[in-house]
């Protein structure tokens, strides 16, 4: 996660839906009684000095799965302080470092994510992330992309303090280079910095984008692209290049005087193709994972490979169903969002995508998805006889493994941000109008939060909502989506 933080900025364009929330079955676990992580199985609860909040209710798989479309998915090392190979699916053979390579072509359909940090470790240098596409095949390729977005956190979105829930029409609202990226994904924006068509000759290899990262900067990118055949794609990172060069100038009395001065520059095609070549990876490397399901002692790591899966489209329905029913008065039922292998909420759905391929120290799945779009449609029924008001909450409860019939909170949620990204939501209104609204979201680890939208459904009809967004990469994994019937007032 991102730990930065800018100047305060409140961007409410239009006021957020609020609504209080009601009572549901609650209990507080005070902090003498929070086992700690690891010592106790049966609890998901870590120590913390706040009070625990704690609702009871059901938890159910989320219904669908990964699609099959690979991500190039570069995110380890996450910072950089050496340059070298991030990520190279080129084959091993003529290459100083085989292991660098993973022998992998792309065809067609892929997506490209990267995110990294650069921490030079001597003097402040500007590092560039090179892309380059090799087509190792007798005929020209094309290679199109669809969508192309990429932001540095200091110069294009600098984090900014914001409130938990803002409404956000027109894209104005975001928070770290993460938060922008979801938010113009989901908008279907696209830069020019990005061709829209890349022809590659024939056993050659062209550069689709090089891109500066300043000193202590971080950068997140993604890419929706297509081609007509195999490619290889790597993803390196070189500092600048500096060059002496004459030049001229009149001195104070008048006269023409030569001297030198030192120039910087991106890398050019050839110093990229030899730092392919010759080079190794870059560094540090992140600490290597280690697979266990006791969170005490799990290492995730970083992500540096092909994944597989770039959206997860789902109708949420009862099972052998194609209504949601909604919950009664009172109660609630949670989907789980980007779980992980130990934090499932006592589902044992594991949402993580599969890794392909992948470097020996870095991580085993595509842990947190990040760009993943989630792409959910409820089809909520109200079987009851009286109309209802139904809540659909984005949520991020304390991480749990265990439990299938309660979230946990914090009374009060420590300072550290879990989530930052745009959600879209799409639902009827009172008057059955179709209204679509972007809301950004700010939420800290254990936050409940407040409704994305509430829905009144007449007795025995059913009302269509939506909730689409791309996971942000400076989130931390699980959340849940929430769908809440509020008590019958008489």
């Amino acid at each position: 996660m991102f730990d930065l933080f800018a100047s305060l900025l409140i961007a409410q364009e239009s006021a957020p839906l609020l609504v209080a929330q009601e009572n549901r079955p609650t209990e507080q676990l005070l902090p003498h009684q929070a086992p700690r992580l690891g010592e106790d199985r049966q609890s998901p609860l870590e120590r913390s000095p706040a009070p625990i909040i704690t609702e009871y209710q059901e938890i159910r798989p989320l219904p669908g799965s990964l699609n099959q479309v690979p991500v190039f998915n570069s995110n380890s090392p996450e910072v950089i302080a050496q340059e070298g190979i991030l990520l190279s699916t080129f084959p091993k053979s003529g290459k100083a470092q085989a292991i660098a390579h993973l022998d992998t072509p792309l065809e067609g359909r892929f997506d490209i994510f990267t995110h990294h940090i650069s921490r030079p470790a001597g003097e402040p240098r500007t590092l560039y992330q090179g892309l380059l596409v090799n087509n190792p095949t007798g005929t020209t390729r094309t290679l199109r992309v669809l969508q192309g977005i990429s932001y540095l956190n200091s110069q294009d979105a600098p984090f900014r303090e914001l409130l938990p829930l803002v409404n956000d029409p027109h894209g104005h609202v975001f928070s770290g280079p993460g938060s922008r990226l979801v938010s113009d994904v989901l908008r279907g924006k696209n830069q020019t910095q990005f061709p829209s068509v890349l022809r590659i000759p024939p056993y050659s290899t062209v550069v689709l984008a090089t891109l500066p990262i300043p000193a202590s900067g971080a950068r997140s990118t993604y890419l929706q692209v297509e081609t007509d055949g195999n490619v290889y794609l790597a993803n390196l990172a070189k500092y600048e290049v500096r060059e002496e060069a004459l030049v001229t100038r009149i001195n104070e009395r008048g006269a023409i005087v030569e001297g030198k001065t030192t120039r910087s520059r991106p890398p050019n095609l050839n110093e990229w193709r030899s730092l392919l070549t010759q080079g190794r990876l870059a560094a540090p490397r992140d600490i290597p994972p280690v697979p266990t399901r006791d969170p005490s002692r799990i290492v995730y790591g970083r992500v540096a490979g092909i994944s597989e899966g770039n959206q997860w489209e789902a109708t949420v329905t009862d099972p052998d169903a194609d209504t949601l029913k909604i919950p009664a008065a009172g109660s609630a039922i949670s989907f789980p969002i980007s779980t992980t292998t130990t934090g499932t909420f006592g589902t044992d759905q594991i949402q993580s995508a599969t890794m392909l391929t992948r470097y020996p120290d870095t991580a085993l799945q595509g842990h947190g998805n990040y760009l993943v779009n989630y792409k959910l449609t409820f089809p909520l029924e109200n079987p009851t006889d009286q109309t209802q008001r139904t809540a659909l909450i984005f949520q991020t409860p304390i991480k749990d493994d265990l439990h299938n019939d309660r979230l946990t909170f914090f009374e009060t949620p420590p300072d550290r941000i879990f989530y930052r990204g745009t959600v879209r939501i799409t639902y009827p209104d009172e008057y059955r109008r179709e209204t679509t609204r972007y809301i950004h979201l700010v939420q800290n680890r254990g936050q409940q939060a407040e409704p994305l939208a509430v829905i009144e459904i007449p007795a025995g009809t059913r009302r269509t909502a939506e909730i689409d967004f791309f996971y942000p990469p400076d989130a931390t994994p699980p959340q849940v989506i929430t769908v809440e019937t509020f008590p019958t007032t008489e």
